[in-house]
């Protein structure tokens, strides 16, 4: 039998909330999925210049700083829904505003390569903390905004909410 960690989750394994994230998920080692897509977030966000950064594409609000700033914002809040969960902690976690977030965060006033390399460190953290995670943490269910979601739903909607602004990005970027 495969390790857990490298099995796609069931969708009992997450709310209706976030399917449309999963299966922008194909492969089966989320592991090594989230290493190889922090590569590409990399090859498609560092060489946007500054003015590049700050560019508005119709009919999207953000800007690509904003749309940086939004998938941080959530990869470390899916990460630490993940976390307590896999730390058995079954404490009801509530809900947030993505666009309240966003509108509070001023991402647009960032250095652009400093909200890239933010990116790369929090990936870089969650790859670990992932990594780290033996398989019955990976089945540990817990419950966030009314959902209940396992840890290994956690890593796919981290890596299907990125791939999901990824492929905005390359439409809007042309690439």
């Amino acid at each position: 039998m495969p390790p857990v960690n490298s099995c796609r989750p069931a969708p009992d394994e997450y709310g209706a909330g976030f399917a449309n994230y999963v299966p922008l998920v194909p492969e089966e080692n989320i592991q090594d999925v989230l290493a190889g897509q922090l590569a590409e977030l990399l090859a498609l966000l560092q060489p946007l210049t500054e003015s590049e950064a700050m560019t508005v594409h119709a009919p999207y609000a953000w800007t690509i700083k904003e749309v940086v700033g939004h998938v941080l914002d959530c990869e470390r809040i899916f990460a630490y829904r993940a976390l307590r969960t896999a730390r058995g902690d079954t404490t009801p976690l509530p809900g947030f505003d993505e666009n309240e977030y966003a509108r509070h965060a001023h991402f647009s006033s960032f250095p652009h390569q400093e909200l890239v390399a933010e990116l790369e460190h929090v990936r870089r953290s969650n790859i670990l903390l992932f990594r780290h995670l033996d398989d019955e943490a990976w089945l540990r269910r817990g419950t966030a905004n009314g959902v209940t979601m396992s840890v290994r739903a956690w890593a796919y909607v981290i890596v299907g909410h990125a791939r999901h602004h990824q492929t905005i990005l390359r439409r809007r970027l042309s690439r």
